[in-house]
């Protein structure tokens, strides 16, 4: 049983923050030569792509947990009593 929730955008972020910190101890270690701004597309690019997998990974989860029945005892979700909308009456 899993203790938690799989979360893939942030497997996706640690991967190129891992990614960049593997390509400055190359650098450091004189395996090869980093420029300097090398980590800048490197994390950003990976912080955006993470962001786009969380996001999808979010309606996914959102979709699959919509078509479920409610079963007894799970409460009522986030956004799911709307309201009724009453009219308002003028007087003359």
């Amino acid at each position: 049983m899993l203790r938690h929730e799989f979360q893939p955008g942030r497997l996706v972020a640690g991967f190129f923050l891992i990614a960049a910190g593997v390509v400055y101890a190359g650098d450091a270690g004189g395996a090869w030569e980093a420029p300097w701004f090398v980590a800048v597309p490197l994390v950003m690019g990976g912080l955006c792509l993470a962001g786009a997998v969380g996001g999808l990974a979010r309606g996914i989860r959102r979709n699959r947990r919509s078509g479920r029945t409610d079963t007894p005892g799970s409460g009522p979700t986030p956004g799911s009593h709307i309201p009724a909308a009453t009219p308002h009456q003028h007087g003359s």
